[in-house]
């Protein structure tokens, strides 16, 4: 099943938040919310966004970035990977 772009985390079920945030981002970047090579918003904002702890976001990001959906610039953000440089967007 498809996460929802506009699902909040629930933090009773089966799926760690880290796993729902990370398909939550993936469903924001397929809707559009976010272009290629271009930041996502900060570890911060998605801490208040989604009442998560920095180090639950990071673990969603790093996650993303191991499936080459995102990239990380040190001291410049995080970045959605352009179509073309990841093999295919995974579920999350």
């Amino acid at each position: 099943m498809e996460p929802d772009a506009d699902a909040d985390i629930d933090h009773g079920a089966p799926l760690p938040p880290y796993r729902q945030l990370a398909g939550i981002l993936v469903a924001r970047i397929r809707r559009g919310d976010w272009q290629p090579n271009r930041a996502i918003p900060s570890e911060s904002q998605l801490v208040q966004q989604y009442g998560l702890a920095r180090a639950t976001v990071r673990r969603a990001i790093a996650v993303l970035v191991d499936q080459d959906v995102l990239f990380v610039v040190p001291q410049r953000g995080t970045f959605v990977k352009p179509e073309g440089q990841h093999p295919s967007m995974p579920d999350a």
